[in-house]
C-alpha cells in the first residue's frame, strides 16, 4: 500500500523547492531580460534584432530554470538531456536553411553592411533596400520589383554597397574617330564638366587617350561626384556629349564594314 505520508515527507520539500526556484527564477529572468533591453537600447542595437534576442534569451533562460527545478526534486537530467539534444539536432538539420538564414539575418542586423535605405548589387540583383527582416532582405529594384534573398546568402557571399561612401567616380569611356583631335575632344569634354556644378572639381578630372581601337580612338573619363548624383551625372552626361562632339565636328564612329563586289567577266 502507497504511504503518503512517507511520500510527502520525502517529496513535499523537494516539490516546495522547486516551486519557489520556479517562482523566485522566474522573477529575476524578468529583471535580466529588462537590463537586457536597456543594455540594447544604449547600445544601438537594431530594433528588428531585438525581439528575436529577447526571445531567444527568454526560452533559453526559461529551460535552465526548468532543468535547475526538476534536477532539485531528485530528477535525473541526464537522459532528459539527451532527449533534448537529439531532438534540437534533428530539428535543426531539418531547419539548417532557416537556420542559417536566421544566423545571416543576425549578423547583417548586428554588422550592418547595410541598412534600409542603401542600394546595393548583390546575388545578381540590385536595388535599394526596403526591408531587413531576421530570415530574408527585400529589395526594390530599379524597376520597382520587389526581390526577396535569404540572408544566409547574403551574410556568407560578396555584396557592393554603393550607398556607404559620400563620393562616388563616374567613369565614361568616348570614341573619337581616327583624324580627329584628341586635344579638341578634351577641350569639349573639360568645358562639359566645368559647366556642370555636380562634379566636385577640386578632385581629378581624368582624360586620356585608353586605346587606339578598331575604329575608334577611345578616350577615358573620369570624375568625381556626390553618391547621391552619380545617376544624374552619369545618364545625362552621355546626352551632352553627344550633342557637342556633333556640334564640333568631332566624330563619333560606329562599326562599319566594308563590302568589295568584285565581277567575273568572262
Amino acid at each position: 500500500m502507497i504511504d503518503l505520508k512517507n511520500i510527502v515527507s520525502i517529496y513535499g520539500p523537494k516539490l516546495l523547492l522547486a516551486i519557489l526556484i520556479l517562482v523566485v527564477g522566474g522573477i529575476v529572468i524578468n529583471v535580466l531580460l529588462r537590463a537586457i533591453k536597456k543594455a540594447m537600447a544604449r547600445t544601438e542595437v537594431d530594433p528588428n534584432l531585438r525581439p528575436f534576442l529577447i526571445t531567444l534569451f527568454r526560452a533559453l533562460m526559461r529551460v535552465l530554470l526548468v532543468l535547475a527545478a526538476l534536477g532539485t526534486m531528485g530528477i535525473q537530467m541526464t537522459s532528459f538531456i539527451a532527449i533534448i539534444g537529439a531532438a534540437g539536432l534533428a530539428i535543426g538539420m531539418a531547419l539548417s536553411g532557416t537556420l542559417q538564414n536566421f544566423a545571416g539575418g543576425v549578423l547583417i542586423l548586428l554588422f550592418k553592411p547595410y541598412k534600409v535605405g542603401h542600394f546595393i548589387k548583390a546575388q545578381g540583383f540590385q536595388g535599394t533596400v526596403k526591408e531587413i527582416q531576421i530570415f530574408n532582405t527585400i529589395l526594390l529594384t530599379l524597376d520597382n520589383h520587389e526581390v526577396v534573398i535569404p540572408n544566409g546568402e547574403l551574410a556568407n557571399k560578396s555584396l557592393e554597397n554603393f550607398s556607404t561612401v559620400e563620393k562616388r567616380r563616374v567613369m565614361w569611356t568616348f570614341g573619337i574617330g581616327y583624324g580627329d583631335s584628341v586635344q579638341k575632344a578634351r577641350e569639349v569634354l573639360l568645358d562639359i564638366f566645368n559647366k556642370d556644378d555636380r562634379i566636385l572639381k577640386d578632385e581629378e578630372i581624368f582624360i586620356q587617350v585608353k586605346e587606339l581601337g578598331d575604329n575608334s580612338v577611345n578616350i577615358d573619363t573620369r570624375v568625381w561626384v556626390n553618391a547621391a548624383d552619380y545617376g544624374g551625372v552619369l545618364f545625362e552626361t552621355n546626352e551632352k556629349v553627344y550633342n557637342a562632339f556633333n556640334a564640333e565636328g568631332l566624330n563619333i564612329p560606329f562599326p562599319q564594314m566594308d563590302v568589295h563586289v568584285h565581277q567575273n567577266h568572262n
